[in-house]
């Protein structure tokens, strides 16, 4: 054994680790291409954002909803900016400051504003001032515009007073934070004025200031004449229009295995009768069946009060606590087709009253204060050249 040990380490050297490695080195396979070269790699497809990303699927559509929407997006500058320099002591803005101010006024950040104002020629314009500065403001049409928008708020008054009611008859104790209201005021119409005007209505509200400062409406008197919502105004005119409008169909209904006609009937006893939004939904069990009936029949009453017939997610979450919401409220929706519809992004969705609108899209029974928005629309998307030719045509004819 020993003379064996001699032998290995004599006359068969072990080789050095260096000399391995080369050898190794030489029969090397790193020339072969053992990933798949990146022009045949299949693309993954990117997850698109909920930012993005539609609510609804292709099949189920509705284009005039969808476009709605669109215009929406294409004047948010326009009707941020209105509302915003409406509040400014002279109407004006210097324009370093409305630089700063992408949020409060509509425009993309790190964009330039002066980008987004000279779009609207015929709405807003630009000027230097004596003291060298530039600043933007209204044009003379659009102080006419404005002009007729407070005489309309003024003839309209009373109704939008009824509408404030009717939200705090629905509400859960009959009082919302002033704030809330005042927040969504373009919804319903309401004017900008409103706080000012409550003390004009002792008999309807009265405001309540909480310890930690916070203003809220109270209704004062119950109206049984106001208790009445749009469904079972629609439900005396068209009973069976008004039993269509919602579906709650049986649990486990199908097991039952019932005639298609039997079962229909079944569903409409389930469904029938509806719980009125100006009942105390407080008191119901959160998740039963009446509750959803009542949840369900708040959303449809509050939309019928807005000009639109329809609202935004944030509209709708804002009053949660005060109308009983829960979470889920956008699967309740999901289950009432033949009402509602929900447009936009899965981030920032709009629910529209279908009945509020005709077979073409349009708003049906225009309110005059829609009208004048659309006025104002069609004026922001027109050029000063367009301007001149509409007025040259108007005098020839």
């Amino acid at each position: 054994m020993a003379l064996l040990r001699f032998l290995s380490t004599t006359v068969f050297p072990s080789k050095p680790q260096h000399v391995l490695s080369s050898s190794a080195a030489f029969y090397s396979t790193s020339f072969l291409i053992t990933k798949t070269p990146k022009k045949f790699r299949k693309k993954r497809k990117k997850k698109e954002s909920p930012r993005t990303k539609s609510i609804q699927t292709q099949p189920n559509l509705i284009r005039q909803f969808e476009n709605i929407l669109h215009r929406d997006a294409h004047f948010r500058f326009l009707t941020k900016t209105k509302e915003f320099l409406y509040k400014q002591r002279e109407q004006v803005l210097l324009l370093d400051d409305a630089g700063k101010l992408h949020q409060q006024l509509g425009f993309p950040r790190g964009r330039k504003v002066l980008k987004s104002i000279l779009r609207h020629p015929l709405i807003f314009q630009t000027y230097r001032h004596s003291d060298g500065k530039m600043w933007f403001g209204f044009t003379d049409l659009m102080d006419d515009l404005i002009r007729e928008e407070r005489e309309i708020e003024a003839e309209s008054e009373l109704r939008r007073v009824d509408v404030v009611r009717k939200l705090l008859m629905m509400s859960v104790n009959k009082r919302i934070p002033l704030s809330k209201i005042y927040h969504n005021r373009l919804l319903f119409g309401i004017s900008e004025d409103f706080r000012d005007k409550i003390a004009n209505y002792p008999n309807y509200f009265r405001v309540v200031v909480e310890d930690d400062g916070k203003r809220i409406l109270e209704l004062v008197d119950w109206d049984d004449s106001l208790a009445v919502s749009a469904l079972e105004k629609e439900f005396m005119a068209d009973e069976e229009k008004a039993k269509k409008a919602f579906r709650f169909p049986v649990k486990h209904g199908r097991k039952l295995e019932l005639e298609l006609e039997d079962e229909r009937k079944l569903n409409m006893l389930n469904t029938l009768p509806l719980v009125s939004p100006y009942s105390d939904g407080s008191k119901l069990d959160l998740w039963t069946l009446e509750a959803e009936k009542y949840r369900v029949g708040i959303i449809h009453e509050f939309l019928s009060l807005t000009l639109e017939k329809r609202a935004y997610i944030h509209n709708v979450v804002e009053f949660k606590e005060e109308f009983s919401l829960t979470k889920h409220t956008y699967q309740m929706l999901l289950k009432q087709p033949r009402t509602f519809y929900l447009a936009g992004t899965q981030m920032n969705w709009c629910v529209f009253l279908k009945d509020g609108y005709g077979e073409d899209g349009e708003l049906v029974g225009k309110d005059a204060q829609v009208v004048l928005n659309e006025k104002l629309y069609k004026y922001a998307d027109m050029q000063e050249s367009e301007m001149d030719r509409r007025i040259e045509h108007e005098c020839s004819v």
